[in-house]
């Protein structure tokens, strides 16, 4: 065999690893990128249903606890009165009796349940966070970025509160007091 076609052959060859190495890198990389494009439409969906879900618990809860305290207001006067207002003496007798006592369970469990949904969300838009990092990441870094070029970052959209947006913008938070009314 003569030495330009070994030459030929060995070119041909190199080129041809080059393709399949190519190929397979342009597949790979692609193939990650729609997964995670996917995993972030999921995990985007997933918060939205995540927090229609806290929302209805927590104002459901907030239903019962407040009935409860009406129900308890328009009750307990008129037990008390029924029981005292007889003018026999019975007045003193609250001292040994049983009265009824407004039971604070149900603001117990709200507040469970609030500290709980709460940190279930977070968790939720933790991953979406984090999975749209590694998205733009993808994007970014080489080899990657050469076969993904024309592909935009996804927007996400994190839920916080207008305090939140207003201490990150200015830097500085200053309100502290966690009872005051705003």
């Amino acid at each position: 065999m003569s030495k330009n076609k070994i030459i030929i052959l060995i070119s041909s060859i190199l080129v041809g690893l080059f393709l399949i190495i190519w190929a397979a890198m342009y597949t790979s990389t692609t193939n990650k990128e729609i997964d995670l494009r996917t995993s972030v439409e999921g995990q985007t969906k997933k918060c939205e249903a995540y927090f229609d879900k806290m929302w209805k618990i927590l104002q459901q809860k907030a239903g019962v606890a407040d009935q409860y305290k009406e129900a308890f207001k328009e009750i307990y006067p008129k037990m008390i009165e029924g029981r005292y207002s007889q003018g026999d003496g019975s007045l003193m007798k609250w001292i040994t009796e049983s009265n009824p006592t407004f039971d604070v369970g149900l603001y117990k469990d709200l507040m469970q349940s609030i500290e709980i949904e709460r940190t279930g969300f977070y968790t939720e838009q933790e991953i979406l966070i984090d999975l749209n990092r590694e998205h733009s990441a993808l994007l970014q870094k080489i080899p990657s970025k050469w076969f993904l070029g024309g592909i935009k970052e996804i927007a996400i959209t994190v839920i916080s509160s207008k305090a939140t947006k207003e201490t990150f913008k200015t830097g500085e938070e200053n309100d502290v007091d966690l009872f005051k009314k705003k």
